[in-house]
């Protein structure tokens, strides 16, 4: 299939943005990497009037560190982040998490300003981000706000972004020296995760975000803290109560939730071992 019929328009600054969406609305949808966009229009899954190109915008750009916060901006591409030193130093977890996502060609193009915003609950970039305890930077004509990764995730596809807002850039805490790992399990690699862990070391303590098993990355606190009391068995035995993994062709809850206590055991040792 062809996409159905739409206008395109470039943007180089943000107040170009913020004037295409005031004037548009609902009927223009921004174009980053454009590796899932792409396929939604090709499918006429989405069908916007207006196609805004943001990729000449310098303001979301670069990767940053200062005052014990690491920021990276939201055209930053897969690949660079998997390839930055800050991004290594300050927030290893992301650079863990770039082999898995797709393919080279995919990584080299998408953007995890555009990951994020799109918000599949099977990637791996937003359970990161919620492990990693990111804020997430909203900008507006109004000006910015900054919404934590946890309140970010909404629903299924669906994200605290407002209609007159872009995603710039995600600000996170430095976890230099941190233990973190990701973990998952795809039919094959590259593809979308059927499970997925994301997990970081926070002092004593440790947060998991899982993927590919509801319709946001979750959080699972009880799992939590029994892993950082040092019982692995009862950290797997919680998951019965804090995942609900849907049913699809990739098997019934029960196996997935057997997945999930798999690679809860995957995370630990990798942890262990740091």
């Amino acid at each position: 299939m062809k996409p159905a019929p739409f206008a395109y328009a470039r943007a180089t600054t943000l107040a170009e943005v913020f004037d295409v969406l005031e004037t548009h609305g609902d009927a223009v949808r921004l174009l980053a990497g454009g590796q899932s966009l792409v396929a939604a229009l090709n499918l006429r899954l989405a069908s916007p009037d207006l196609l805004l190109d943001i990729n000449g915008v310098a303001a979301l750009r670069g990767v940053t560190y200062a005052d014990g916060v690491l920021r990276i901006g939201a055209l930053t591409r897969h690949a660079e982040l998997g390839a930055d030193p800050l991004v290594a130093q300050h927030a290893p977890l992301l650079a863990q998490a770039v082999p898995h996502i797709a393919h080279a060609a995919i990584r080299n193009r998408g953007t995890i300003g555009g990951s994020l915003a799109l918000a599949d609950p099977a990637s791996e970039l937003p359970a990161c981000v919620l492990a990693l305890e990111a804020n997430l930077v909203l900008a507006s004509r109004a000006g910015e706000r900054r919404v934590a990764a946890d309140a970010f995730f909404q629903g299924l596809y669906q994200t605290a972004l407002r209609g007159d807002e872009v995603l710039t850039a995600v600000e996170i805490p430095s976890r230099a020296g941190a233990a973190s790992t990701l973990q998952e399990l795809a039919r094959r690699h590259g593809d979308y995760a059927i499970v997925g862990l994301a997990a970081q070391m926070m002092g004593q303590g440790v947060r998991l975000a899982w993927f590919g098993v509801g319709a946001t990355p979750l959080r699972t606190p009880r799992a939590e803290s029994a892993l950082a009391a040092g019982d692995l068995a009862a950290a797997q035995a919680a998951l019965a109560a804090e995942l609900d993994p849907p049913e699809d062709l990739h098997g019934p809850p029960a196996l997935r939730l057997h997945w999930a206590r798999v690679l809860l055991g995957r995370a630990a040792a990798a942890m262990k071992g740091h």
